[in-house]
């Protein structure tokens, strides 16, 4: 399978450089699987196609202030960009700056100082701090916020979902930002279940493939945990003919790893790890039966997976349609509920 398959022209004045207020304001593109049918709405017009019995799947994970600055020791400045935690005080990260070699102490702020332990592919590497950051990252970091957004975002929580609450991504779910607390009222009311999971976001979930085949591609792995509880939600509602709705990528990542190690009459179980499942068209879905997801970069792994959900052929009109429509791209961009 071809990379260059998956790539689409997207002039920049289509992506979004500010989310919408209030959250479910921003529009809903309603797109079926096995019709033709597209409807045109507002998010907050969501529970139109939901039903009692349906379960709406939220990653709760909350994205790390985790940019952080530091000085070398002739004063250039480095920048750098936590992506995993390996121990309480040692980090791979991003470094962003002129000849930083391995070895080399970094100055952050106040006693905090760190070393640059080993150089990786790119501008990765491990750097080990001189403390732990778990409790100082609110102090010294800021949120990190995709590089095609170039305009500063004056309230931090805006690139959180109003549910988030373990803390552990460098990237937000996008697809769970058009939520408000008055909609997911709604729904419940209207008998719609919300079920937490976490899936912790790295940045290579946004990376472009630059391999020439997809299959090439080296997947990342990110950390998921589904609870029991959860867990037993799911097959419920599923039994009970209830549909598994993700909200986002993330989510159906997490659920089709567990779907996929599950062997009995049941759709999951619980799990807490790492996954490394990479979704591509001809992957066979066991627990998704609808998505919730904004519209994704060209040549992205999130492309690939909603192909696999719906097909290329169909994605790809969709999106045709979503810039006749002038719906708003990427993270703070509009969304798309697939059936």
């Amino acid at each position: 399978m071809k990379t260059s398959q998956f790539e689409y022209s997207l002039p920049t004045h289509f992506i979004a450089q500010r989310p919408v207020e209030p959250r479910h304001n921003s529009r809903l593109m309603v797109v079926s699987r096995t019709s033709t049918q597209i409807e045109h709405v507002k998010f907050y017009h969501l529970g139109q196609y939901l039903r009692p019995g349906d379960v709406m799947v939220i990653n709760r994970t909350r994205v790390l202030p985790a940019r952080l600055w530091a000085r070398k020791p002739t004063g250039g400045k480095v920048e750098l960009l936590l992506l995993r935690s390996l121990n309480k005080n040692r980090w791979e990260t991003l470094i962003g700056g002129k000849n930083v070699k391995e070895g080399m102490r970094l100055f952050i702020s106040g006693n905090i100082n760190a070393c640059v332990l080993e150089k990786l592919n790119g501008s990765r590497g491990v750097v080990q701090f001189s403390t732990s950051l778990e409790d100082k990252l609110e102090d010294l970091g800021v949120t990190p916020l995709p590089p095609y957004i170039h305009t500063p975002l004056n309230e931090p929580e805006r690139y959180q979902t109003i549910y988030a609450k373990e803390k552990g991504s460098v990237a937000a779910p996008t697809a769970g930002l058009h939520f408000t607390q008055k909609l997911m009222d709604q729904l419940s009311y209207q008998g719609v279940q919300f079920v937490e999971i976490t899936l912790h976001i790295g940045l290579d979930t946004f990376a472009p493939v630059n391999e020439e085949n997809v299959e090439d591609h080296p997947i990342h792995t990110e950390w998921c945990e589904i609870s029991r509880s959860a867990a037993n939600t799911i097959n419920h509602a599923h039994k009970k003919g209830g549909r598994i709705i993700a909200v986002g990528t993330t989510c159906v990542r997490a659920l089709e790893t567990v779907g996929r190690n599950t062997k009995n009459d049941e759709l999951v179980k619980p799990f807490r790890g790492n996954t490394d499942l990479f979704i591509i068209p001809g992957f066979t879905f066991r627990v998704v039966d609808a998505l919730i997801t904004n519209f994704h970069l060209p040549r992205s792994t999130l492309l690939m997976l909603v192909s696999a959900f719906a097909s290329w052929e169909k994605v790809k009109n969709w999106y045709e349609i979503a810039k006749s429509k002038n719906y708003r791209f990427y993270s703070f961009g509009d969304a798309m509920f697939i059936q």
